[in-house]
């Protein structure tokens, strides 16, 4: 047993609930022996009693009784080891960091690569952060996520007040993302929005593998499980009326909310078999999602950049991320460079 400790929060530690705590700080104590000692008045904060979901936060005193330590019964199984990223792995993760400091990891995303991992997804970045340590004991943990054929700017927290701010940030709406995609088609009006609601589609999977409808807003209401989505739209460059580079801004965050709102509005993004159909042919309704000849098949979705405030320094950031190979083989066909582009193509909304 570990004897009575008084331990006070730093500075680089984020608000949090007392059980949240103590768990990271001492992962061998359950929940059950937290909840005890709160009723017996064992945890105190500042000197009072507290209840498992008091909240702590930099300068804080906690007083935590004696424990049992991890070796001290049987009870308590051996941390599973985490698995070992290969050196291969571990070189192609780090060669994506295209930002980093003392709080914030950002990676140029790969197209393929599944943000977090599943049933059928066994290398993904979640499991590759454990290469991006860079001399601290944690992996950087996410902070969002992007589709595993979506490309680009992807944040990942080094500091648990830097995951805290940033998961905040992300979930008011105080960062903002510009995603950079190829359309099939030209939309009309070439600068707009797109105010379709999103709805699950019944059967299939669920989450980031689930096919998402798309409800107009007068249906809204009468949707069960519909939710409210937004995106802004600027067409930039164009070939005839074949296909378009096409900037887009979600104003929310739903489940394959760009690749719904466009394939909703007749122009589906190229190489999204999921909503844009295979075939090259107009039936009415806008073009397929392959345009064929030279044209990757593969999806030209890519988060370009993305802005927000540093959870900890307050200054503005911006990062870029340069567009993958397919994308790139495809500007150069179609003759665009990155540099066309206006710095905010939504300026005039």
């Amino acid at each position: 047993m570990s004897g009575v400790q008084k331990i006070t929060i730093g500075p680089g530690e984020a608000e949090q609930r007392l059980d949240r705590w103590v768990k990271r700080i001492f992962p061998h104590v359950g929940q059950g022996r937290i909840e005890k000692g709160c009723r017996k008045g064992e945890f105190r904060v500042d000197g009072a009693k507290a209840k498992p979901s008091t909240r702590i936060g930099p300068g804080m005193e906690v007083r935590i009784p004696p424990l049992p330590l991890p070796d001290d019964a049987a009870q308590y199984a051996a941390p599973k080891p985490k698995p070992k990223v290969s050196d291969a792995d571990a070189k192609l993760i780090q060669s994506c960091v295209i930002y980093r400091d003392e709080h914030i990891i950002a990676i140029n995303k790969p197209p393929g690569l599944p943000t977090q991992g599943g049933s059928k997804q066994k290398r993904h970045v979640d499991g590759l952060a454990e290469a991006l340590k860079f001399g601290l004991d944690e992996k950087p943990r996410l902070v969002h996520r992007l589709d595993k054929d979506t490309s680009g700017v992807l944040l990942l927290a080094r500091t648990q007040a830097a995951a805290s701010g940033l998961t905040a940030a992300i979930r008011h709406k105080e960062t903002r993302k510009i995603y950079w995609a190829v359309v099939a088609g030209v939309p009309v009006p070439y600068l707009g929005e797109i105010r379709f609601g999103l709805v699950k589609a019944g059967g299939g999977g669920s989450g980031q593998g689930e096919k998402m409808h798309a409800v107009h807003p007068r249906d809204m209401s009468s949707t069960p499980g519909a939710k409210r989505a937004h995106t802004l739209y600027a067409t930039l460059f164009r070939v005839a009326s074949r296909a378009a580079w096409i900037a887009m801004e979600p104003i929310t965050g739903r489940t394959h909310q760009l690749r719904a709102h466009m394939a909703e509005i007749g122009h589906p993004i190229i190489g999204d078999g999921k909503y844009g159909g295979s075939g090259q042919e107009n039936l009415g309704d806008g073009w397929g999602a392959m345009m064929g000849g030279v044209i990757s098949k593969k999806l030209h979705l890519h988060a370009r950049s993305m802005t927000f405030q540093h959870p900890i320094t307050k200054k503005p950031i911006t990062v870029t991320a340069d567009l993958p190979e397919h994308m790139a083989q495809t500007f150069d066909t179609l003759g665009w460079t990155p540099d066309l582009a206006a710095d905010d193509p939504f300026e005039a909304l």
